[in-house]
């Protein structure tokens, strides 16, 4: 280690990191003292994105999981900008300037607009919450595990709401196996909230606060969240550089190094990548530790032969469900109730993640 700090003393080399997700920051913050880092981000912070749903129900959670850049980041330049195109040499970002780079790391995840400033985000959590506060009949539109964790939310935190889940797919999410959403879809149902599967909703312009369903019905609520799948963040990618990288659903495709296909010196972590696997917040994170292993042995001039290898893991999933309970689906069972929910759901990972990032928790 010593000797790297040395050699990043004398002759720091350029590490670019395009996205301040999950796995962008902790690359960023693994690699600010060994190279010379700069993180392009559209926002001036990074938050822990599966907090996200519970500050809907308590904004004062967000003040924990919406960190400025600033925070852990003390060693690393920040452009709180978009990047529009990637050259063999440099990253160009929205306002024109281009940020040279020795070695890319691309982290854009899912397209999502959400406000630069951390300020701007809390009161975006304040909003929110005051919005499921004056209403009587919530909408949540999309069955997936964020659909399923924010009916939870609500449904613990204000039991008297009365909720309706809409989601176009036979079972809830999906993704996990059949037993998991049985379990999500009956502790719904003992909550109150109407499940309606096979559905989707059509926004068109209805009088305010009536939906129409795919089936012609009728919902009338006070307000809605639409918590469906958002599209991968490469859309920008295409008259870059990595164009021939993407596969034809929008992720690059990398190797078992995380090195994207057909170049040495350019990684991509998180969702965009084509690793066949879930795409959450604690893989991103393990793509990122991986990456971060390999730069440092590439900036010592270390041997290609020793590079750390990616391997996708079991398929684990842990959904919240509220304040004390969750579904948990492990390798070979799949278990619901308050055991999970010691694991993830009362601080959601969220101190964890602060230490990791050398905060307090």
């Amino acid at each position: 280690m010593k000797g790297l700090q040395m050699m990043a003393a004398e002759d720091k080399k350029k590490v670019v990191v395009v996205g301040g997700g999950i796995g962008g920051a902790f690359v960023a913050y693994s690699l600010q003292f060994v190279a010379d880092v700069v993180l392009i981000d559209q926002k001036e912070y990074f938050e822990i994105s599966w907090a996200g749903l519970r500050s809907m129900v308590e904004p004062s959670f967000a003040e924990r999981s919406v960190i400025n850049h600033t925070d852990y980041l003390s060693n690393a330049k920040i452009v709180a900008s978009s990047a529009t195109n990637i050259t063999d040499k440099e990253v160009i970002v929205s306002d024109g300037s281009s940020v040279p780079y020795d070695y890319l790391v691309v982290a854009t995840g899912h397209e999502e607009a959400v406000p630069k400033s951390r300020t701007e985000r809390l009161s975006q959590y304040q909003a929110e919450c005051e919005k499921i506060k004056s209403a009587n009949t919530i909408l949540i539109v999309g069955g997936g595990p964020t659909g399923v964790e924010l009916a939870a939310e609500i449904a613990v935190d204000f039991p008297e709401k009365n909720l309706k889940l809409i989601h176009r797919g036979s079972r809830l999410m999906e993704f996990v196996g059949f037993k998991a959403s049985q379990k999500a879809l009956d502790w719904l149902t003992s909550k109150k909230v109407e499940v309606i599967l096979q559905q989707s909703i059509s926004m068109q312009s209805l009088p305010d606060g009536v939906y129409q369903t795919s089936d012609g019905e009728t919902i009338a609520a006070d307000c809605h969240f639409m918590c469906i799948g958002k599209p991968v963040g490469s859309q920008w990618l295409k008259e870059t550089v990595l164009k021939k990288s993407l596969d034809i659903h929008g992720r690059l495709m990398v190797d078992q190094h995380l090195r994207v296909r057909g170049f040495k010196n350019v990684f991509a972590v998180g969702d965009i990548t084509d690793i066949q696997e879930m795409k959450q917040g604690y893989i991103a994170e393990k793509h990122a530790h991986v990456t971060s292993k390999n730069l440092k042995l590439m900036l010592m001039g270390g041997n290609e032969s020793r590079l750390a290898t990616y391997k996708p893991g079991s398929q684990l999933a842990i959904v919240s469900l509220g304040r004390k309970e969750a579904i948990a689906q492990l390798p070979f069972i799949t278990i619901s109730g308050c055991i999970p929910g010691l694991i993830k759901s009362g601080d959601l990972f969220v101190g964890k993640t602060r230490k990791e990032l050398g905060l307090a928790p």
